[in-house]
């Protein structure tokens, strides 16, 4: 599948770097970051699949998604650093674990190589109960899913994906597949073998409960060069809430 994609800088001395959203993102929410990092590098951000404005397709697992991003290297013609948050930073390992000789270094953005029980469906019910061709402001829509979602920084990040401008207006995600696939989303696929032995960062927020001192052992089986590092006063969203402090740590480790 051929994502779409938003390309920042130029080809530089650094590697090129794959920005990878997590689920229900969308490359424009990382374009603030990719532009600032693009100083001395090129920077791709994608839309993964059934985001965005790539494709919608029935199947969302990690090795579709991997296959996703080899897509988008391989089309560089070299390796890239690659920086993955969340679903996004599962898709970043499941390359990095598939096709080693795409990536350079990795930086994995609070997820880890396990099974969460954190669903994310009662979000999608909550979008799908909007009508979109019935809001003519952003603010109406963010009015109805206040019913079903109380935290105005989960529904701003939701809202980012309702396209008011299209005709008619739609939500730029595919909710159906993504409510049937969650299971796969949260999951992480058993068989997956192999070592990435190249520096890799897992890089969480302090206060998430998604990396933990017991999902060690697994990340040290697929990435035996694994390193760790937290961002103080950060949770899930960890690139939004300390942008600054994300944006020291991705530039220190790539450099």
């Amino acid at each position: 599948m051929q994502l779409a994609q938003d390309s920042y800088g130029a080809a530089g001395a650094a590697p090129p770097l794959l920005i990878v959203h997590g689920l229900f993102g969308s490359a424009r929410n990382w374009g603030a970051l990719a532009k600032r990092l693009s100083n001395d590098r090129q920077v791709i951000a994608v839309d993964m699949r059934n985001h965005g404005s790539s494709p919608w397709a029935e199947g969302h697992d990690y090795p579709a998604m991997a296959a996703d991003l080899a897509n988008v290297v391989g089309a560089q013609g070299a390796p890239m650093d690659v920086l993955g948050h969340s679903m996004g930073g599962k898709a970043a390992m499941m390359l990095a674990l598939a096709r080693p000789d795409l990536v350079n270094r990795l930086l994995v953005a609070d997820i880890a190589p396990v099974a969460y029980t954190h669903s994310q469906s009662h979000l999608i019910a909550a979008m799908s109960r909007l009508d979109p061709a019935s809001f003519s402001a952003r603010s109406d829509a963010d009015a109805a899913l206040a019913e079903n979602v109380t935290d105005p920084g989960v529904r701003a990040f939701l809202l980012q994906s309702l396209d008011l401008r299209s005709t008619p207006p739609r939500w730029r995600l595919n909710l159906d597949v993504l409510d049937r696939e969650m299971d796969k989303i949260t999951a992480w696929p058993g068989s997956v073998q192999g070592e990435f032995n190249r520096p890799t960062l897992f890089l969480s927020g302090a206060k998430s409960d998604y990396v933990l001192p017991e999902h060690r052992p697994a990340i040290k089986a697929l990435f035996p060069n694994a390193k760790f590092a937290k961002i103080p006063n950060a949770g899930h969203w960890l690139h939004a809430e300390e942008p600054r402090a994300f944006e020291q740590t991705a530039r220190a480790w790539f450099d």
